[in-house]
């Protein structure tokens, strides 16, 4: 009777932890996402793929495509990533100079990565946004990726407290009741989540693919949309499984300073 009493109790304790999911983002960082006149020119950027609350790192190969879109036009930057380790895992870093004021958006295609916990590819479309010399023409622009988060509020000059929107896209349309996870970069580990359940927050956007979210502290956010893909794509096995495609965007709120 107490044998059976005890697998009960721990089948009960795997069926309840087997629901409990971190979320999986793709990271685009760079060192300064506001350079003003007086500041260093050249930024670092760091690809990376993790759970960043937690700071649980996994293997990011080199992605498959990593560019800068500025002014209607859009550099390849692939051949320039350099491997570096991020959380104990690879991860992959760029210095890039900025040579003149403008808008620029960074964005990594990292190649599927499939995930057997959760029978299924992953691939994030990660962005994040950089204000060079005063400009902040054009933070809004559409790229035109398969799916993408296009900011409705400045994605820069952010207050911790502020209210941010975007607007979730799937093949250019916007995407109603959109799901979109919420992590904080848990950099210096400082932070604690009181339970499991907080370390990623989940919100629904509005009928108009539309969703809002107050942060409640300074550092860099990241907002994954996530939609099944409208493909398939085949294990080492020859076995075709579903492909999450996540929409990624990092933002950096700032702290306030009253003085």
């Amino acid at each position: 009777m107490r044998s059976a009493l005890g697998i009960w109790i721990v089948l009960v304790f795997l069926t309840a932890t087997a629901g409990t999911t971190h979320a999986h983002f793709g990271m685009v960082i760079p060192s300064d996402n506001m350079v003003m006149q007086d500041d260093d020119r050249t930024i670092s950027l760091e690809l990376s793929f993790s759970h960043p609350m937690e700071m649980v790192g996994m293997e990011l190969v080199k992605p498959k495509a990593f560019f800068v879109h500025s002014a209607n036009s859009q550099q390849d930057l692939a051949n320039d990533l350099n491997p570096i380790q991020i959380m104990g895992h690879s991860a992959w870093k760029l210095d890039y100079p900025l040579k003149r004021p403008g808008v620029y958006t960074f964005v990594m295609e990292p190649q599927p990565y499939w995930e057997p916990a959760e029978d299924v590819f992953i691939i994030h479309l990660t962005k994040t946004v950089v204000t060079a010399f005063g400009d902040d023409e054009g933070w809004d622009a559409e790229l035109g990726l398969k799916t993408e988060i296009v900011p409705l509020s400045k994605p820069f000059g952010l207050y911790a407290g502020n209210v941010f929107q975007g607007i979730v896209k799937f093949d250019g349309k916007p995407v109603p009741y959109a799901e979109v996870e919420v992590e904080f970069y848990n950099r210096d580990q400082k932070a604690h989540a009181p339970t499991d359940t907080m370390i990623t927050q989940t919100i629904k956007a509005d009928q108009n693919g539309v969703f809002t979210y107050a942060v409640p502290e300074s550092g860099w956010w990241g907002f994954a949309a996530l939609n099944e893909a409208d493909f398939h794509l085949k294990t080492d096995s020859g076995e075709e499984k579903g492909v999450e495609l996540g929409a990624v965007l990092w933002v950096h709120f700032e702290e306030w300073q009253a003085k």
